[in-house]
């Protein structure tokens, strides 16, 4: 535990090219994977639910029906106003909680980081390198504020406004589809999940395959010996057990 607390989930915080223990990796998903939750839910009242509050105490019949045979009622409906400002803050923390484990001293300010730590110290350490991981969580922040932007347009359209000089973005309407967030949350609760439960990491995946064709220069030992001809050697393998089974 002491180790931990010295070195968090790093093997060596001097040694370059870093590496991470992923076993406190997957603790520390499991930690925030409250936060796609919290946000699916979210999007999923302000979505999906009806805008309006009506109040049955206000039920009044008419003495009416509609084309249904169905009586009418007048009542007294309230639309729904939206406050974003806890959801808000959590993705603030959330953002702030991708950017700094980054980095070797970002770590330290990260409480996540230290907990999964302390928690993984009693388990066996399965090392592996910062760099993919890093690539992970960037996509995890573009994700986290994009919500963020979703939550908060107009703030976000007067920063962009007030930088370029003109009204590029509106201010009294959300220029975001619902669309955009909802996939976005679904995406990261995937990812984290994945990260969490299975140990797989889908951000390290994208990294391997960018650095195998080059867009990525970032140095990478396990990225760089991947060995794609033995994966597909294994693929061709199991395609022709299968075709042998279904002739038997």
């Amino acid at each position: 535990m002491l180790n931990a607390i010295k070195n968090l989930w790093f093997r060596d915080p001097a040694e370059r090219p870093a590496y991470i223990n992923d076993t406190a990796v997957r603790i520390r998903a499991g930690m925030l994977l409250f936060i796609p939750i919290i946000m699916l839910f979210t999007l999923f009242d302000a979505i999906y639910v009806s805008n309006w509050v009506v109040d049955g105490n206000t039920a009044v019949d008419t003495y009416d029906t509609n084309w249904d045979d169905q009586i009418i009622y007048q009542v007294e409906a309230v639309r729904r106003t939206y406050d974003y400002t806890i959801q808000s803050w959590i993705l603030v923390y959330a953002f702030f909680e991708m950017l700094i484990s980054m980095s070797v001293r970002g770590s330290r300010l990260s409480p996540t980081v230290l907990i999964a730590s302390i928690l993984a110290s009693r388990q066996p350490a399965v090392w592996k390198p910062l760099a993919p991981k890093r690539f992970a969580w960037t996509i995890g922040a573009t994700m986290i504020a994009t919500c963020w932007i979703y939550f908060n347009p107009e703030i976000f359209a007067h920063w962009v406004n007030t930088v370029s000089g003109s009204d590029l973005l509106p201010t009294t309407e959300n220029y975001m589809s619902y669309y955009i967030p909802l996939l976005m949350v679904w995406v990261c609760f995937g990812f984290m999940w994945l990260e969490a439960m299975l140990g797989y990491c889908v951000g390290c995946k994208v990294h391997a395959l960018f650095v195998k064709i080059g867009i990525i220069k970032e140095e990478c030992a396990e990225c760089n010996n991947i060995d794609w001809d033995e994966i597909a050697r294994k693929h061709k393998a199991k395609q022709e057990a299968e075709a042998a089974t279904n002739k038997a």
